[in-house]
């Protein structure tokens, strides 16, 4: 698998939370290659790669497969849409964008509209989503509704692209990236899967509080889990301390919510093969899939790695394809080495 190829095929794919159709369809037709593959009530990919033998663990991969976006609320008489949010559609990069609205009619293209910079004031803000419109040139309301209805969703239009230097930009990497990490994994892993179960969940519906992979990791039931998401990069308008770098490899997290000894691991697995990686240290919970997958039944120990992006939740999220690679690479060699020194839960 080409991971270029793969990167710049699920960024192009829509899946906004709650409405992951297009997405769960490729993922489900990816996973189903290597394994029994099901989809939840809530619309995430479960793929049993591996039934857990008597007395080993059982590890579930884990990588979000929705996106933001938002969703048609109300349309006006003079036929333009309001609509609301879905996820942390970052409202800085709305005005004057292309947008998408899927419908029972197929795509319906539209921009959000923008007052021309000759009419607005000085100290015109950012406007907030429900004080948006989007224009799809229907002249009524009438005309509108023969093509959209409130409830359809709403995507920013993006071309996905291979920037200088190894770098993919495009919407959805947040977390697509991480679905193709866990499949470069598997593919790592190969036949030759280590003694333990071994479950990939691509999860719905992080984007909007985390309900699927709560309820996967529920349904799974593992003693191990690995949740690939994505961090931020630095820029030149960020401050690095608050950032990880592109091309330095994934970032092992360490947090209350995580399991220290899985985090210490991680980096001793990376230190052993040569894996360039940086630590990513929160005081509380992570914000990720990780914070519902720990505390699911009884408590599953948990470990988080994070993919370096830039310009999250915008058309332009941009990642490496090394980071991608070593962090697959990394997840490998953590999952060998789980299965072999850490017995399951009794």
């Amino acid at each position: 698998m080409n991971t270029k190829e793969l990167l710049l095929k699920f960024s192009a794919l829509t899946g906004v939370s709650g409405a992951d159709t297009e997405a769960v369809k490729y993922a489900r037709e990816m996973l189903s290659r290597l394994g029994k593959v099901q989809v939840s009530p809530l619309g995430s990919v479960i793929c049993a790669i591996r039934e857990p033998p008597l007395g080993k663990p059982h590890i579930m991969l884990d990588a979000h497969i929705d996106e933001t976006g938002m969703v048609v609320t109300f349309i006006e008489d003079s036929g333009f849409l309001r609509v609301g949010a879905y996820g942390g559609v970052d409202r800085r990069v709305l005005l004057s964008s292309p947008v998408i609205a899927h419908t029972a009619n197929g795509p319906v293209n539209g921009v959000v509209c923008s007052i021309p910079p000759h009419l607005s004031k000085e100290n015109d803000k950012n406007k907030t989503i429900d004080e948006i419109y989007i224009d799809i040139g229907a002249s009524s309301k009438k005309e509108a509704e023969k093509l959209v209805k409130p409830g359809d969703y709403v995507t920013l239009k993006s071309n996905p692209a291979e920037l200088l230097n190894g770098i993919v930009s495009g919407k959805a990497l947040d977390d697509r990236a991480g679905c193709v990490v866990i499949l470069k994994t598997l593919a790592l892993l190969g036949e030759d899967l280590p003694d333990c179960g071994l479950t990939a969940v691509f999860s719905s519906m992080e984007e909007v509080g985390g309900g699927g992979a709560k309820t996967a990791a529920y349904d799974v039931n593992p003693t191990h889990a690995a949740v690939v998401d994505m961090s931020f990069a630095y820029t030149p308008d960020s401050e690095r301390k608050d950032c990880g770098e592109l091309k330095k490899g994934p970032m092992i997290g360490f947090s209350p919510v995580l399991d220290n000894g899985m985090s210490n691991m991680l980096c001793r697995l990376a230190e052993k093969n040569g894996i360039p990686f940086q630590a990513e240290v929160m005081g509380g919970k992570t914000g990720t899939n990780a914070d519902w997958i720990a505390t699911s039944r009884a408590g599953v120990k948990t470990a988080l790695l994070s993919v370096p992006l830039k310009y999250m939740h915008t058309p332009v999220e941009s990642v490496a394809i090394d980071d991608v690679e070593n962090t697959a690479k990394l997840l490998a060699a953590f999952v060998k080495e789980l299965a072999q020194e850490v017995p399951c839960n009794e």
